[in-house]
């Protein structure tokens, strides 16, 4: 309870600094700022509710849900015609109370010195600006390339568009050219030889990759067993393998499902990944795998599209899994659970009710395996999900609203972890996994000023929706009032 109203307590006092952050701006800033408290409204609604143990009609869930995606659209479009209206940049007109990114290479203090790449180059890239799109107003050194600080005079993607085909036909495949805030969150153009590129995967990368596929196979056919009454671990019989085997593999192909949704975006938009290194959990089977882009991304877009695209799979396969099983149950050869189980996740436990109804008041239903297969699906999705480094969650947060407030909200991620953990040793371990291996946000684009479109923030926020409803427990008098544990 203490940590509920401390969250909402937090909430607010981050809708109430928006707010007066944003009134210089005049109603830029108030639209601005609308768009935040729309984002958040359900959030506070219907958690601090069930918080409190207040029931709300499932419906009413779902039309606010779907009200405030639609209110952010609209508040998106008015927003681009006020900005066109009061002659300012599209790309630095967004939202004014969340801070834009400053990726690494813009923070950097430049050398004074004359730029050291050839005069003939400067001179080439010197040519590719001009007055109606961005005046460059110095030429600074910058890690083999250039630093162009400067005025945007246009639309930052079709700007972005125009000088980099002008310097692939000035200098072809020489140079890449980034758009990217400074540290005043204005544009700034960066450009730097087509050598300079991410991090790729070694050899040892990869084996330690294949190595932890076989340890997460090995902690799903562990957790299958734990499941089903018995334990591998000692004990590893042909029979008893082949018992577990099943259900192991289907919690193994939900993070894999996972790993394929990343990889078809990535490969729509001819990006690089590296391998996907798969975690083993005992209490899971897996968190799923951690995947790095090793190749730079052409805007924001793109960065959200392949983290949604993996929670979209493997949680689209989770419920229909989990839909599946409660169609299938009650069932005589089914896991015996506890009710009372069904308490620990709002999403859960409000699908439980609409399939199995009154038998939710026992003590014990026996559910078919597909439930727990799909929960733990869900699980595993949902903790991917969470705003926080390269998580997809993270990704889509960062895409966004840019580096900052994704820088932000790990930390604010990592503390609330640390918190749960005080009652649930699970959350320690994964906020570990993310403080030691997935704490840094992914390198900027190319285009980092233009942001996504409202449809695509709309769906991360239905998609965080979904991933908090999903690990966050029902308060006891909700259950009591909807009739789950005996």
């Amino acid at each position: 309870m203490i940590v509920t109203v401390g969250l909402l307590a937090g909430a607010i006092a981050l809708l109430a600094w928006g707010l007066y952050r944003n009134l210089p701006y005049g109603k830029l800033g108030i639209v601005a700022w609308l768009q935040t408290l729309v984002l958040m409204l359900p959030w506070l609604v219907v958690f601090g509710s069930l918080s409190f143990g207040i029931a709300i009609n499932f419906a009413a869930v779902l039309f606010g849900l779907v009200f405030s995606i639609v209110a952010y659209i609209a508040l998106g479009r008015w927003l681009r015609s006020l900005a066109v209206t009061a002659e300012l940049p599209l790309a630095t007109s967004g939202r004014s109370e969340l801070e834009q990114a400053t990726p690494e290479q813009t923070t950097a203090a430049p050398p004074t010195e004359k730029p050291s790449l050839p005069p003939e180059d400067l001179q080439a890239i010197q040519s590719i600006f001009s007055v109606d799109t961005y005046f460059a107003t110095d030429y600074l050194p910058y890690k083999g390339g250039v630093i162009c600080p400067g005025n945007l005079r246009g639309e930052a993607k079709a700007v972005h568009q125009q000088l980099t085909e002008r310097l692939q036909a000035a200098l072809p495949d020489r140079y890449r050219l980034f758009m990217v805030p400074n540290s005043e969150g204005k544009p700034m153009v960066v450009i730097l030889p087509m050598t300079t590129e991410p991090i790729r995967s070694g050899k040892l990368q990869k084996l330690a990759a294949v190595f932890l596929a076989v340890a997460t196979l090995g902690t799903c056919l562990e957790t299958s067993a734990i499941l089903q009454g018995f334990s591998l671990v000692g004990n590893p019989t042909a029979g008893l393998f082949q018992r577990s085997l099943p259900f192991a593999l289907g919690l193994f192909g939900i993070a894999a499902v996972r790993e394929v949704g990343h990889w078809l975006m990535a490969k729509r938009y001819q990006a690089r990944l590296g391998p996907p290194i798969f975690l083993p959990a005992w209490q899971l089977g897996t968190f799923g795998a951690m995947t790095r882009l090793e190749s730079f991304l052409a805007n924001r877009s793109q960065l959200f599209d392949i983290g949604a695209a993996g929670a979209i799979a493997a949680g689209s396969v989770a419920l229909l899994l989990l839909g599946t099983g409660f169609i299938l149950s009650p069932t005589p050869q089914g896991l015996e659970v506890p009710t009372i189980f069904f308490q620990g996740s709002i999403l859960v436990g409000t699908i439980a009710k609409l399939f199995l109804g009154q038998q939710l008041q026992s003590e014990v239903v026996r559910v078919h395996p597909l439930v727990i297969l799909g929960w733990l699906g869900l699980i595993m999705t949902a903790l991917n999900l969470m705003p926080a480094g390269q998580l997809d969650g993270g990704r889509m947060i960062q895409a966004i609203y840019g580096t900052k407030t994704a820088k932000r909200l790990t930390i604010i991620t990592l503390v609330v972890l640390g918190l749960v953990a005080i009652v649930n040793p699970l959350a320690l371990y994964w906020a570990l996994v993310i403080l030691l291996l997935q704490r840094d946000v992914d390198q900027p684009s190319l285009d980092e000023i233009t942001e996504p479109d409202d449809i695509r923030a709309g769906l991360g926020l239905l998609l965080l929706f979904l991933m908090a409803a999903t690990l966050i427990p029902m308060a006891p008098g909700l259950a009591g009032r909807l009739g789950i544990g005996g």
